[in-house]
């Protein structure tokens, strides 16, 4: 997924609700540059209500009473059963792609910490789907710039999901 997808957009909004209900100014400022998830993927103000929305509208997350902010009083957002079941099989869900480790399996990696998920299964299911496409890679020998690129970054994503499972507690 592209840094500024719609769809992971939603998820990570998602995943944030289940986390803990809040509003959407708080939403905003964990995904700011400044926030714990946006130190490793960033969502602008815009792009974090139309999310919010777009939960909402598909029945993932509700708009409850509102909670005085010390300004403005501020509509706190809640993931529905159906959004809680949503976002719990989309962060037990491999990432497909070794393009998407920067950004949509660095993001699930946090928000599991979160949530207080286990990440020793998650983190092996993860290796194995990467492990045929790293071996592709690397028995390619192809000297050009694109595929050493390719190359390294394989074996960078297989050293950083072998030393996270090698942490003690995951």
């Amino acid at each position: 997924m592209a840094r500024s997808d719609p769809i992971l957009a939603r998820e990570v909004v998602l995943a944030l609700v289940v986390a803990e209900s809040r509003h959407g100014w708080a939403l905003q400022r964990e995904l700011s540059p400044e926030g714990g998830i946006g130190r490793a993927w960033s969502l602008s103000r815009q792009l974090t209500y139309r999310a919010i929305d777009a939960l909402v509208d598909d029945d993932l997350a509700r708009r409850g009473t509102p909670r005085d902010g010390g300004g403005a009083d501020k509509m706190v957002v809640t993931a529905t059963a159906r959004g809680k079941k949503h976002s719990l099989a989309w962060l037990d869900t491999p990432v497909e792609h070794l393009r998407d480790v920067r950004t949509e399996l660095l993001v699930k990696l946090m928000l599991r910490e979160q949530l207080g998920l286990e990440t020793a299964h998650f983190l092996d299911r993860q290796r194995r789907v990467f492990a045929p496409l790293i071996e592709h890679l690397l028995a390619t020998r192809d000297p050009g710039v694109v595929a050493t690129w390719r190359r390294e970054n394989a074996m960078a994503v297989r050293r950083f999901l072998q030393s996270l499972s090698d942490q003690p507690g995951r």
